[in-house]
């Protein structure tokens, strides 16, 4: 069985999966340096001690795309999930090496849009930094995957993810339902270079960091689907562009 199909297989199964070497040092390198020249009193960047992020990313920082989108990486998306995917939403983490900051066992189920609409199956709406969410119907949300593009090396000692395995096939999996006597709970220590790939619906967490290292993550979601009529993904781009 090849390399490829039983990353596949672990996706599709587990509901992520890890592939290696997609970027070069010298590529992550080039990335951080346009990360380390932005313009931090941008008043659509959220900054605190704890956290550092960027949401609307690649809108807010487009120098990068071209960086980001590199031949592995498109050449991935093409494999894993289609020629047909597009960008839907893209986020900048930069967890700093003294952060308490944590995040609880849950599921991605906001997607960005372009306006508030009140459609059947449509519903939690929030507004976060002038950007419209909302949770989508079910067969929305199991379209999408997500890649982790990561920057530093993550571990259980700077905040790597720590997923629930299986959960993404669950459908809607309320956190405080979880049972561990079922459940199992993995770290995904994910090296500098590499990608995680990931399904929304999967449970996963994030602890404090606890080893003075910084964990800077590249968030991207896709999709092949148009949304209902009158709303829009408020991200969509053409990546092949």
């Amino acid at each position: 069985m090849s390399i490829v199909l039983n990353h596949k297989l672990e996706l599709q199964k587990q509901g992520f999966t890890t592939i290696p070497n997609i970027y070069s040092s010298k590529e992550i390198d080039e990335l951080i340096e346009v990360l380390e020249f932005l313009n931090i009193e941008n008043t659509n960047f959220r900054k605190t001690k704890d956290l550092f992020a960027i949401r609307r990313f690649l809108k807010e920082v487009p120098e990068i795309k071209d960086l980001l989108f590199n031949n592995t990486l498109k050449h991935l998306i093409h494999e894993y999930f289609g020629k047909d995917y597009f960008l839907v939403k893209s986020i900048y983490f930069d967890k700093p090496p003294a952060s308490n900051w944590f995040v609880s066992y849950h599921q991605d189920l906001s997607i960005s849009v372009n306006k508030k609409v009140i459609i059947p199956g449509y519903t939690n709406w929030t507004v976060k930094q002038n950007q419209f969410g909302v949770q989508p119907p079910l067969e929305v949300l199991e379209n999408i995957y997500t890649i982790r593009v990561h920057l530093d090396e993550t571990n259980e000692h700077n905040g790597a993810l720590k997923v629930i395995p299986e959960s993404h096939i669950k459908g809607i999996y309320r956190p405080e339902t979880i049972d561990w006597n079922i459940e199992k709970e993995i770290v995904c220590n994910v090296p500098t270079g590499d990608v995680m790939l990931m399904q929304p619906l999967l449970l996963h967490s994030s602890s404090r960091t606890t080893n003075d290292q910084r964990r800077r993550v590249i968030h991207l979601e896709f999709s092949n689907k148009e949304l209902i009529k009158d709303l829009e993904w408020a991200e969509k781009a053409d990546f092949k562009s």
